[in-house]
């Protein structure tokens, strides 16, 4: 069977749309009808006419779309495919953490379950978290969650006084000082570009901080100069095709893998034959209970809104 025609074939006679975030494997990517960072994702989502919804990402940012269009069937290739981020703020200890700061507004990382986001205020994506933070007034206290290296990056860039919640991705925490240094040496003429979520001491070697579409939009109105990448390798594929003459290197993880880079395990579980199967069977379905969802949507739609 040819996966890629029976996709397209399944995917036109249902009604779906494919939605893949930039760290899905290439041959989801490819075939996906959009591919983006959360922000866009969420975008998208919130806007398509599709019945179906195929997510091709991890379990908070499908989720995050049926929370948005809880009228669609959305379906994710594994449902196993979750997230480190999210994993690091369960809902009932952060529910404490916000009662015992009564007064404090709260801020949230897309990256995190939907019982977080209805515990929220305002929900940001690494590419409007400066402009949803510089938003709330400057005497308003924040309680930031739940990506610490984030919420520190954001810190230093407005000089916001925040409470940050105490968690991380493991994929962004992953990427090793020492060998980064070694691997500019070897390539003293790349520049390095880094993802919000990495620790303090890597952001600071980084000639651009950014989101994933940042990133992208970065090296596309660089082309001439050459890069090395410090975010999930899976970026990689989509700068490689859109600039297939720019020289890109991934940063080295703490861990030697097969590709010296950093991979989230969670988005690599997502393959083209489970992709095919949840669309043929129109499972497994991510769904989310009514009353969580009507709170959660409240600061997804004020972010929407801010974001455009």
């Amino acid at each position: 069977m040819d996966l890629v025609k029976e996709i397209q074939r399944l995917k036109k006679e249902k009604n779906a749309v494919i939605l893949a975030h930039y760290y899905q494997v290439p041959e989801i990517q490819d075939i996906a009808d959009y591919v983006g960072d959360s922000l866009g994702l969420s975008q998208k989502a919130a806007e398509t006419d599709a019945d179906i919804i195929v997510f091709a990402g991890v379990h908070f940012m499908a989720e995050t779309a049926k929370i948005l269009n809880p009228s669609k069937t959305v379906v994710l290739p594994d449902l196993d495919a979750g997230c480190s981020l999210a994993d690091s703020c369960p809902p009932d200890e952060f529910e404490k953490f916000t009662k015992a700061h009564p007064d404090h507004i709260v801020i949230t990382y897309v990256n995190c379950s939907a019982e977080i986001k209805a515990l929220t205020d305002i929900v940001c994506t690494s590419s409007n978290a400066l402009k949803i933070v510089n938003s709330i007034p400057k005497d308003q206290p924040i309680i930031f969650a739940p990506d610490r290296n984030l919420g520190q990056y954001i810190i230093n860039e407005t000089g916001r006084d925040m409470l940050l919640w105490d968690g991380s991705c493991i994929v962004h925490e992953a990427f090793s000082m020492e060998k980064l240094l070694d691997l500019h040496k070897k390539y003293p003429d790349y520049k390095i570009i880094a993802h919000p979520e990495s620790e303090t001491h890597i952001l600071n070697t980084a000639t651009y901080i950014g989101s994933t579409s940042g990133m992208i939009n970065y090296v596309r109105e660089h082309q001439d100069e050459k890069f090395i990448v410090a975010t999930e390798a899976g970026i990689l594929h989509k700068m490689q095709q859109e600039m297939p003459n720019t020289e890109l290197v991934p940063a080295p993880a703490k861990e030697d893998n097969t590709c010296a880079c950093s991979e989230c395990h969670f988005m690599k579980m997502n393959t083209l034959q489970k992709l095919h199967d949840c669309l043929l069977n129109e499972s497994p379905q991510v769904d989310v209970d009514e009353a969580i969802r009507e709170r959660a949507l409240l600061p997804i739609q004020r972010m929407l809104d801010l974001s455009k």
